[in-house]
């Protein structure tokens, strides 16, 4: 009950709408950067809750969405060895590659297993000592910690037979692109899982060089709320910065522990992210050190990172370009069920979330 009183309780709503209308004199255009925040904005319609001056858009918040085709393409040919194991979180195994996609592998037979931490799969890999164990580390600075905390388990376990094919992704330079390419936004709700791990300084550099307000918030509907009245008062009083909603979880220096734990296992790296390309220092590869456990030094063939989507516009809808009713695919080619695209796949894609909640928008 005090979840729903505190966070989800009509009379708070209603204040907070109250005082979102009343301070809102101009128009706004926010963006949201975490899939968690597009699924409960839509889950719980919020956008039907503000006034036509204030607009809500997606960014590329979804860690499944933005991952490549390439990713995909590398873990479905790991597959096909008879020797390993493939080890996913089961989002990514619907995501369509350029010719497969890891669920249609393992109907064929492919050794293709669900967990929900990498500890499982290093588990696994000790059950299994026979075969290379292959653990798909994605998501952005939220499970990079986790990753990287296995990997060193596995290095004082002596394990050898793990691996980790990295696609995890450091989200404020994809930011910052959005920004320098014109995105039209006022501000960002910004990710409170990310900031748990990271400490909310490292989104100070939007308002400090871009004059853009930040709001790192929650994920409840109250939450949300307070983060867009937030930014609301940042806008009107032309004063930005990067103001914690969501102080239960987040600080502004983070988790120490889990910092420390990503920096000694992982580095900067190039990395390509779905509808943006390249983007630099934008992910994170294994240091020298703990490169054995790369799963990249057992694929015979180099693998592009590119991402041919065809008719698919879920690189525009990350971008914030496009909403997703826009795209062709939506609704009849693209489904759940179907999904063409990445944005369809994860309960955290906009284009899924789009589907459940919001197609009359």
């Amino acid at each position: 009950m005090k979840l729903v009183d505190e966070f989800r309780g009509s009379r708070v709503v209603k204040d907070l709408i109250r005082a979102i209308n009343e301070s809102a004199t101009g128009i706004y255009r926010f963006m949201e950067v975490c899939g968690g925040h597009t699924a409960a904005i839509n889950r719980f319609g919020i956008k039907n809750l503000l006034g036509h001056n204030i607009e809500l858009v997606s960014g590329p918040g979804c860690p499944v969405c933005v991952t490549g085709t390439g990713f995909i393409d590398k873990a479905v040919r790991l597959s096909g060895d008879e020797g390993n194991i493939v080890v996913t979180f089961g989002d990514l195994l619907r995501v369509p590659g350029s010719i497969s996609s890891l669920e249609k592998e393992k109907a064929s037979g492919a050794d293709i297993r669900m967990v929900f931490s990498p500890l499982d799969a290093l588990r696994i890999a000790a059950e299994e000592r026979s075969r290379k164990v292959i653990f798909l580390g994605i998501g952005f600075e939220t499970t990079a910690p986790g990753t990287a905390a296995t990997v060193m388990e596995a290095e004082k376990s002596g394990i050898n037979n793990f691996y980790v094919l990295v696609s995890h992704k450091f989200m404020p330079p994809a930011m910052e692109i959005l920004i320098r390419d014109g995105t039209n936004v006022n501000g960002f709700i910004c990710p409170g899982h990310v900031a748990a791990i990271t400490g909310s300084s490292i989104f100070d550099f939007i308002p400090e060089q871009f004059s853009i307000g930040c709001a790192v918030s929650g994920f409840e509907p109250v939450d949300i709320l307070m983060s867009v009245l937030m930014l609301v008062n940042q806008v009107n009083r032309k004063n930005p910065n990067t103001a914690i909603q969501y102080k239960r979880a987040v600080s502004r220096e983070g988790n120490i522990t889990a910092k420390k734990m990503m920096a000694q296992v992982f580095e900067p790296v190039d990395m390509y992210w779905r509808g943006f390309g390249i983007i630099q220092s934008g992910g994170m590869k294994l240091r020298g050190k703990y490169n054995r456990y790369n799963a990249e030094l057992l694929l015979n063939e180099t693998i592009k990172d590119d991402c041919n989507e065809g008719e698919c516009r879920c690189g525009d809808i990350l971008r914030g370009l496009i909403v997703p009713v826009q795209c062709p695919l939506f609704g009849s080619q693209c489904n759940p069920g179907n999904p063409s695209g990445a944005c369809m796949v994860s309960a955290e894609g906009v284009c899924n979330a789009y589907f459940r909640y919001g197609r009359n928008e």
